[in-house]
């Protein structure tokens, strides 16, 4: 039998049309199917959750058939309340399908602690004060001794307690500052 006899045949062509039928019923299930098991068409609306405390945000995910994923917490921001979101991902009001996981980022419990640099003392004050405030802290009270050092300074405290190299302050605490006068004792 030769090829040309063989394609044109009645065994073959409905053999080809079997196949043909065969893969559209085929892809018509799986679309189906598909259709189904992914809930095409079906979102949930992402709440806002920024300012909330952790807890009510896990409720109202939940209740939202929603995912909850704490990423991190960020730098202390004072315009929120402790322990609470202040940012997510995706975005509220974006439409997600259920069960998507939101990124929350948490404020923490207050300013993270900074350690006092070495070599404060007996620097000029121009030198210490843009350290200090590249540290986060912020300059407090300057007072002035009697001391030979014009601008040096002598002592580093914080709300009366003197302060060492290597001890923590929170970030934007005040340091208060003694100052040389440049007169001799």
């Amino acid at each position: 039998m030769s090829l040309v006899k063989f394609i044109t045949s009645k065994t073959f062509l409905k053999q080809i049309g079997l196949a043909i039928v065969a893969v559209v019923v085929l892809c018509y299930i799986i679309l189906k199917w598909l259709n189904i098991t992914t809930n095409h068409g079906e979102f949930e609306t992402v709440p806002d959750l920024k300012g909330k405390s952790i807890h009510v945000a896990q409720v109202i995910l939940k209740d939202n058939k929603l995912e909850i994923k704490v990423q991190d917490s960020a730098n202390y921001n004072p315009d929120y309340p402790k322990y609470s979101v202040i940012d997510q991902e995706p975005v509220s009001g974006s439409k997600v399908k259920e069960d998507r996981k939101i990124y929350v980022t948490v404020n923490p419990s207050g300013y993270r602690k900074m350690t006092i640099p070495d070599g404060l003392i007996d620097k000029t004050f121009r030198q210490v004060k843009p350290t200090l405030e590249a540290f986060g802290f912020k300059i407090g009270k300057i007072t002035y001794v009697d001391n030979i050092g014009k601008d040096m300074v002598l002592k580093l405290s914080n709300k009366g307690n003197t302060l060492h190299a290597g001890d923590k302050l929170e970030k934007t605490s005040v340091i208060d500052l003694q100052l040389g006068n440049g007169n001799r004792p």
